[in-house]
């Protein structure tokens, strides 16, 4: 910025930014650039309950298969070359239509349509989508169509995939569209020189304002670095070269919690930390899928062998020696505590019992751990304090484990493709409804194209993941997801190490950036108080 006293938001995205295009929105980087570039019909809002963006108003069919959304007028989107002198033009409900049928369009290779595919209408020959699957009836209404109900769609309209763009973008840039981002939302890009800088600015002619009439966003301008190591971030925050930072690795926890996990006596009143439950599962997961083994009869098979390896482990132990304490223990299914309405009726899991893992082990066949042939671990190197972890754990009951370190694109490329057998993954939430955890077992989400990695298959958890989808009554729907999540404790797909906590780390100046459980980056409302405008 070339002018002084500019309000310059600054944080750093270790993981790197691979596009801006919110059809490719799958990860926290991208996610975070999109949620402040765009917006889409709703927004979670504190407490992670859907609340109106764009939609101004909507209906629910009687039989929960047709959504009719107004939506907002005087919305535009960002100033830009694209459009007529310069100037962003209107948003109306064909730019929706566009947007949505974009994410199902196989040219997109969006890795967001999982969200539509499964739920709208079909064509009368049942070989595509309908036609009117999404349709704008007016310019200012939408209409959806769904082939069943499906209880969390709203949630559904809270992720990025579903933000609208402008189709003269996509028709100018094509695949180029992912660094040149136009949007509505409360900044627009500047810059974005890729592995090093991002430059976002304030839209002057952002549609919200505050309680008191004030125009958002408060800050000029958001300034985002890519320093890939943790501990130069943590040391660039602590020198206040950065205003916020998310997300501490595992071998530097130490340096902001002591082994109780409380923040270190020397950082209190230095800068603000917050501790928040975030809807993240750790696990290690099986494939189940017979054709990856070269053997028939691999103890990986065996639900005995599976259940071993989770005994095997002392979750407690794990959370506090290697996180000090920042986690909770995975003792109970795939869904997390802080999920609503699982925090104390969860389902029971496994605690650290060896000579239950011992027992089962020679069940499968394997008395003493003889006869196992070694396991390859597959992990990343975020990953390897931990991973060393387990497999002492595992080795204390006879299991043989090798570790094998790649880099995290390469990790995510050999589970996606089920060319790994034993692997270290986690699963965080694309919308706060255990629907999104039971997802990953659900037999027609087969990885590559879609979140079940360790291709497992149940007909009975098939059966339940259907009829829970459409189920409007939220009770009755609880009730079938508790079943589900039995299921997999039962049958062992992976080995469940602890939900997430994550640590937020904000300079003493910052306002109005609240915690959830989704660790969303919202700036719309961020400010620093009087006195902190940044220099810049």
């Amino acid at each position: 910025m070339e002018q002084e006293n500019k309000k310059v938001f600054r944080y750093n995205q270790a993981e790197g930014l691979s596009s801006l295009d919110p059809a490719f929105a799958r990860n926290q980087a991208n996610v975070w650039a999109a949620t402040n570039l765009y917006n889409g019909l709703f927004r979670l809002n504190e407490d992670l309950y859907p609340e109106k963006d764009l939609a101004e108003s909507w209906e629910v069919s009687e039989d929960g298969t047709t959504y009719t959304f107004v939506l907002r007028r005087g919305v535009y989107f960002h100033d830009s070359e694209i459009f007529p002198n310069g100037k962003g033009r209107e948003v109306t409900a064909h730019d929706f239509v566009y947007s949505f049928k974009r994410i199902l369009d196989p040219a997109t290779a969006s890795t967001g349509a999982w969200i539509f595919a499964d739920k709208v209408i079909k064509n009368a020959q049942g070989t595509g989508y309908a036609d009117n699957w999404i349709e704008a009836t007016e310019d200012y209404k939408l209409v959806l169509r769904l082939n069943k109900p499906f209880a969390p769609l709203m949630e559904i309209f809270t992720m990025p995939y579903t933000y609208v763009v402008p189709k003269e973008a996509v028709e100018k840039w094509g695949k180029d569209f992912r660094k040149h981002a136009v949007g509505t939302g409360p900044f627009k890009l500047k810059t974005w020189d890729e592995g090093n800088s991002l430059v976002m600015v304030k839209n002057e002619n952002y549609f919200k304002k505050d309680g008191n009439g004030k125009p958002l966003p408060y800050l000029d301008a958001v300034l985002v670095s890519f320093i890939q190591d943790r501990n130069q971030e943590l040391l660039n925050f602590q020198q206040g070269k950065l205003d916020f930072m998310s997300g501490i690795q595992a071998t530097s926890v130490d340096l902001v919690l002591d082994k109780n996990g409380e923040v270190r006596d020397e950082l209190k009143g230095r800068f603000v930390v917050q501790k928040v439950p975030y809807l993240n599962t750790e696990y290690i997961g099986f494939s189940l899928d017979e054709k990856t083994y070269k053997e028939k009869n691999h103890p990986v098979l065996d639900k005995r062998f599976r259940k071993a390896m989770n005994y095997a482990i002392n979750r407690e132990e794990l959370i506090k020696y290697v996180y000090n304490n920042l986690g909770t223990p995975g003792t109970g299914g795939i869904i997390p505590p802080a999920i609503k309405y699982f925090k104390d009726k969860g389902v029971k899991g496994y605690g650290y019992d060896p000579a239950k893992a011992e027992s089962l082990l020679k069940e499968a066949g394997y008395p003493g751990g003889k006869g196992l042939p070694t396991i390859k671990l597959y992990t990343t190197v975020q990953s390897k304090q931990m991973v060393e972890y387990l497999q002492k754990q595992w080795a204390a009951v006879g299991i043989p484990v090798e570790i094998e370190i790649n880099m995290t694109p390469t990790h995510q490329e050999l589970i996606d493709n089920s060319k790994v057998n034993f692997f270290r993954s986690s699963w965080l939430a694309d919308y706060p409804d255990a629907e999104s955890y039971l997802a990953l077992f659900y037999s027609q989400h087969f990885s590559p194209s879609g979140p079940n990695k360790t291709h497992f298959q149940n007909r009975n958890y098939d059966s339940l993941y259907v009829k829970a989808r459409f189920e409007s009554e939220g009770f009755n729907r609880l009730d079938l997801y508790h079943k589900m999540d039995e299921i997999i404790v039962e049958e062992a797909p992976v080995v469940v190490l602890f939900y997430d906590e994550v640590l937020r780390l904000t300079q003493n100046n910052v306002t109005g950036l609240e915690p959830n459980a989704m660790n969303i980056l919202d700036l719309e409302k961020a400010d620093f108080m009087q006195g902190g405008v940044i220099q810049n």
